[in-house]
């Protein structure tokens, strides 16, 4: 006689545990539990499962059906019964499919040469994997790894394996530790700026942090963020290689990165919070573990070294791809205006040490999107500028159109910057056709303000303009302004604020360029666009003029004369050209009462220093005419 398969047997357990229930045998979850898991064999669970749905099927289409009302209420009975044998399958199969992916991580630990372990156990802790380990699942693979270690007969491999299992409980630990503090640092000064550059260390989560946690290692790398030091030193002062240490901080440092995230990103509507800030979490912990792996690269006669040099850079990556692959991915900036100025090191340029080993065309496509406009806010405008156009490249490959629509308006941006106006607005246009074409309104938005900001500047260039000609360029600004103002999109507001701004003063329309530009001066003042804030205060200060205003003219046009000049914009004579016709015109003796007047201001904007060397400027300019 043939032995029943496993489908009968199953189906024999199901109706036998359902009369068992309606006859009160069982009346628990857990004695349903228990009979679940002495019954199912190993590998049999999807034979189980479509035998359980089965079953609910034909219930529930007999309780749908049934006109008898006895027979229906049997068959409800017994669908209530089939739902708790349901809810224990459900416990089951958590409860096992973490059992089975911890044998199965520690399988791929140990499969590998002793050298790969590090590689392999980071990316079984990968965020972007499909099965994510949790806290119970991290402490069951941490047990796992010390029993495997006890089975080795090589004694150093035994060693490193118990030093992983310690390092992810030491990480736990860790993480108990900083959890009450995690968002803390928010409310310590409820009116400084949130981010990660303030080179004060008065604020930011990184000081607060070094305090709680008591990992020795993790205090050090969180002292050194806080004083805006660079990862790599920490690396290079290692005198040997503590796994456990390392190990424990991966796993920290991953639960503080997440739950920085998840808490920005319920912040969606904050302008000193959200998804800007979210965005900034992800940059900064992949240049923490970049700089790590610099400097471990700088070391690396010690022995080991390497290993931890390709961790830390595989760790990086892993946030990159992780970053890329978010809805709300920032393709139009606002990242970097979180940052300090002093605070955004020059090690985002490590970022495209990574990059080069992204597989995935679209997630190249955005985070080169990313780099480019970090160069761009930094002031390297040819770095951007070959970024974004292998960022546009691949994005076209790709088809991943509101990634091409952002590239056309970076590189639209960029070519104004560099007075290049007829290529600017060729690329913004193209941007704002594929933007309306596919719905992208953020885009949108972005394309209105480049399109009309670069006509503004470009008809700046001719002796006299008439509204006629502005008219559609202002109608851009203003509905770009509109659009942005539905994203909350401060930069944007502002660029578009300070292009009609400029746009009136061209007009000689005074009384109304003055409000548009203070009010982007004002939001580009706290984000750290120096370019734009200089051009917003030459503007400013020639509608001032306008107005009959000299005091106020004299500020604004020797503010923007001398941030131009610092950042090497040929504009920072057009302002200086303003300060010469107010020094004539007011005589010596009263613009230097002017400057005397508003000295303490000027010094709050631009340093004793740059003060002193207005006159210098002046006197520059007066040569050079």
């Amino acid at each position: 006689m043939n032995s029943p398969t496993d489908r009968d047997r199953y189906i024999t357990f199901i109706e036998d545990i359902l009369t068992s229930i309606l006859k009160g045998k069982i009346a628990s979850k857990e004695l349903i539990y228990k009979r679940l898991t002495d019954e199912l064999k190993p590998g049999t669970g999807e034979i189980f499962e479509r035998c359980l749905m089965e079953k609910i099927t034909v219930l529930e289409s007999q309780v749908e059906s049934e006109s008898d009302e006895l027979k229906q209420a049997k068959a409800t009975r017994l669908l209530r019964a089939v739902k708790m044998v349901q809810q224990a399958w459900e416990q089951w199969q958590k409860k096992h499919q973490a059992q089975n992916k911890c044998s199965g991580a520690v399988r791929q630990i140990l499969e590998v040469e002793a050298s790969q372990r590090l590689s392999v156990l980071l990316q079984i802790l990968d965020p972007n994997q499909s099965y994510v380990f949790k806290h119970p699942q991290i402490r069951q693979l941490a047990s796992a790894l010390q029993q495997e270690a006890e089975g080795l007969t090589d004694q150093s491999e035994a060693f490193e394996l118990r030093q992983y299992a310690s390092g992810l409980l030491e990480g736990l630990t860790s993480v108990t530790e900083l959890e009450p503090h995690l968002m803390s640092w928010v409310y310590e000064l409820p009116n400084s700026n949130l981010g990660f550059g303030d080179v004060s260390e008065s604020s930011g989560p990184w000081k607060t942090w070094a305090k709680q946690v008591s990992s020795p290692l993790a205090k050090e790398l969180f002292t050194k963020q806080a004083q805006n030091q660079s990862a790599a030193f920490v690396a290079q002062a290692q005198n040997t290689i503590d796994w456990k240490a390392w190990v424990g901080l991966m796993l920290l440092m991953r639960d503080l990165q997440t739950g920085l995230v998840a808490w920005f990103d319920k912040q969606a509507y904050s302008a000193k919070a959200g998804q800007n800030l979210s965005g900034v979490t992800f940059m900064v912990f992949a240049m923490v573990w970049c700089e790590l792996s610099q400097g471990f690269k700088a070391v690396s006669f010690q022995p080991n070294t390497e290993r931890l040099s390709q961790a830390c850079f595989q760790i990086s990556l892993q946030i990159l791809r992780t970053f890329a692959q978010r809805d709300n991915f920032p393709l139009y900036g606002g990242v970097f205006a979180s940052f300090s100025g002093d605070g955004f090191r020059e090690t985002i340029n490590y970022l495209d040490q990574p990059l080069s080993f992204v597989e995935n065309v679209q997630e190249k496509a955005r985070i080169l999107t990313v780099l480019g406009y970090s160069q761009h806010w930094m002031g390297n405008y040819q770095q951007a500028l070959t970024f974004h156009q292998e960022g546009l490249e691949l994005a076209r490959q790709t088809e991943d159109r509101p990634c091409e629509v952002a590239n056309l308006n970076h590189l639209s941006r960029l070519n104004w910057r560099q007075k290049d106006y007829s290529q600017a607005i060729t690329l913004a246009q193209r941007a704002l056709i594929l933007a309306r074409q596919i719905g992208d309104r953020k885009g949108e938005a972005h394309c209105l303000v480049s399109l009309g900001f670069c006509e503004v500047l470009m008809a700046r260039q001719e002796r006299a303009v008439t509204f006629e000609q502005l008219e559609s360029s202002i109608r851009y600004l203003e509905q770009g302004l509109k659009l942005s103002e539905k994203f909350n999109d401060l930069l944007n507001q502002a660029l578009s604020s300070i292009g009609l701004g400029i746009a009136y003063v061209i007009l000689e329309q005074p009384t109304q360029a003055v409000p548009p530009l203070e009010q982007g001066l004002s939001v580009v003042q706290q984000a750290g666009e120096r370019d734009l804030q200089a051009l917003g205060y030459t503007y400013l200060g020639e509608a001032y003029y306008q107005l009959h205003r000299e005091d106020l003219a004299v500020y604004h046009a020797c503010l923007g004369m001398y941030l131009l000049e610092q950042r090497g914009d040929i504009q920072w004579r057009q302002g200086a050209a303003l300060v010469m016709i107010l020094q004539g015109k007011l005589g010596t003796e009263n613009f230097q009462k002017i400057l005397s007047k508003y000295r303490s201001q000027l010094i709050a904007q631009i340093g004793v220093d740059g003060f002193d060397h207005i006159p210098n400027l002046i006197e520059n300019y007066r040569q050079q005419t």
